[in-house]
């Protein structure tokens, strides 16, 4: 047996809930055992909520939705470029000693994920999207960020992912990452629900203070005012 979260959207902050969910885990790599363990994911949470609707958004979902939306294939334009999420996030990363490393932002999402220069330039001090500078924290801010607002500019996808109310990421695993797709996507779901996913893009500061609260807003201000 294994745990994995579901997130749940909610049409209030904090937009979602976290909910772990017991399941038989069929080992290896294939997408076939990866669908195994996603099916029985599913079947153990709608067995405890009956009415709800869930879809896995991953490269190994059993929906064809679920994987247009996974990272690696949900893009953005760009002047007038399309770019993978993944490679758009990898491609931002600014380190001690390197980065950000644009030439990512053309690779295949996976080989921009494991390239080893993420590995090999020191410690992450920043986000630099196209200029734009996130901080670390919180942690999954400009994962969000970035993934939120590329959903908002594909409606075509965003219209259909309103029709679900719960989300897995058979791929994502809390205790070695913390960002996470079906986290996002609940979250896009949760803004659109409770009427504030406009606010909410209007820019990276107003998306902070919708998603992440004013009072997360105000203890960061603080932080900044006495590192200066």
């Amino acid at each position: 047996m294994a745990s994995r979260p579901i997130f749940h959207t909610l049409p209030y902050y904090p937009f979602y809930e976290e909910i772990d969910v017991d399941f038989v885990y069929f080992s290896g790599f294939s997408k076939i055992q990866k669908q195994k363990s996603l099916n029985s994911l599913q079947s153990n949470y709608i067995l405890k909520f009956k009415t709800r609707k869930v879809i896995d958004i991953s490269t190994k979902s059993t929906s064809d939705l679920g994987v247009k939306l996974s990272a690696f294939n949900l893009k953005v334009k760009y002047k007038n470029n399309l770019f993978p999420v993944e490679c758009l996030f990898q491609g931002s990363k600014t380190f001690k000693s390197g980065g950000p490393y644009r030439d990512l932002l053309s690779k295949n999402p996976k080989d921009a994920k494991r390239d080893k220069r993420l590995k090999e330039s020191g410690e992450l001090i920043h986000f630099n999207y196209f200029n734009m500078i996130f901080p670390l924290e919180p942690k999954d801010y400009f994962y969000n960020w970035l993934y939120i607002n590329s959903l908002y500019r594909n409606p075509g996808l965003a219209k259909r992912i309103l029709e679900f109310d719960s989300f897995s990421d058979i791929e994502f695993n809390p205790k070695r990452s913390v960002n996470c797709q079906a986290r996002a996507v609940a979250i896009f779901v949760g803004l659109s629900k409770s009427k504030k996913l406009e606010e909410a893009m209007k820019s990276k500061e107003s998306f902070f203070k919708v998603v992440y609260g004013e009072k997360h807003h105000n203890k960061v201000e603080q932080l900044n005012i006495f590192k200066m």
